[in-house]
């Protein structure tokens, strides 16, 4: 019953009471009834809620879906489920931004000689540092491109090390490793993973990583899969930052990159691989109990 009253209310305006009373089979007393009533506590209820999905949903730069939305929820203490923070977002057009094809910028190294791969698509690891993984990628800026080089630790899937240029020569991807050197001690036997890239293959690289005792590993070119973690960091920045702003100058860029690895991904962005919780709380746990114990 209370559905047709609701259609009758929204109808309202364009079509006489009466008629629709009549042809719905309902009293034209019981929907005025119906109308006077104060909201009920259970749409009183969904309205609180749907505030407080709103509030996490534009927090997160509208990038969130219906899981992270209801992990954070849980997190601030809120009991609801997964399936009624779907119904709601989808009542409200809660919809988050899509994702757009990226170029890439992988160019093998003919003279590369042979490197393996010490991952094998497998993007865990034990404790921090232990395996890393990196990629290139363009941002657009209406001065020209600007290039980022990243490097993710494949324990806690933060990025521990970051660079950008206006170019993208090997001391790009060499200034993100010394970052991330540079974050915590990396453990013995530490691996870093990248595509095929010349940059990754260069000899000024492979100095680098030697001079950390970092083993290195490549996937095969033109293999995506295979450098998947590198690849899906770059499709979040893309989609949940990139995509949807226009960047008048590289400075501009610059400091909109920095604000979404430092400022949100590293420690608001709930990573479902975490059990929905960010980065930065999964190292400092960790650092925390090797402190303690």
């Amino acid at each position: 019953m209370s559905e047709r009253y609701a259609f009758i209310a929204a109808k309202k305006a364009d079509f006489e009471v009466a008629m629709m009373c009549r042809l719905l089979e309902v009293s034209r007393s019981g929907f005025y009834d119906w109308l006077d009533r104060p909201v009920s506590r259970q749409a009183a209820r969904r309205a609180e809620l749907t505030g407080q999905i709103r509030t996490v949903f534009v927090a997160s730069s509208r990038t969130y879906g219906y899981r992270p939305v209801h992990a954070e929820l849980v997190r601030a203490g809120v009991d609801i489920d997964d399936e009624l923070v779907r119904r709601l977002m989808g009542a409200t057009g809660l919809v988050p931004v899509q994702v757009k094809r990226r170029r890439g910028l992988t160019v093998a190294d003919r003279a590369a000689g042979p490197i393996p791969d010490l991952v094998g698509r497998d993007f865990t690891a034990e404790e921090p540092g232990a395996k890393m993984v990196g990629d290139i990628t363009q941002i657009d800026t209406g001065e020209g491109p600007l290039f980022l080089a990243s490097v993710i630790d494949c324990f806690s899937k933060s990025v521990i090390g970051w660079a950008v240029d206006t170019r993208y020569p090997a001391s790009l991807v060499c200034a993100a490793l010394e970052m991330a050197a540079q974050r915590f001690p990396l453990p013995d036997g530490a691996i870093f993973h990248s595509d095929r890239g010349s940059q990754y293959t260069s000899h000024d690289f492979a100095l680098a990583l030697g001079g950390h005792e970092v083993r290195q590993s490549v996937g095969r070119t033109g293999i995506c899969f295979d450098n998947a973690m590198a690849e899906s960091f770059f499709g979040k920045l893309k989609t949940e930052w990139v995509h949807h702003r226009t960047f008048d100058t590289r400075a501009e860029a610059r400091r909109e990159i920095i604000r979404f690895i430092e400022g949100f991904y590293n420690r608001r962005r709930l990573h479902s691989g975490l059990g929905y919780r960010p980065p930065s709380e999964v190292l400092e746990e960790w650092f925390a109990n090797r402190t303690a114990a």
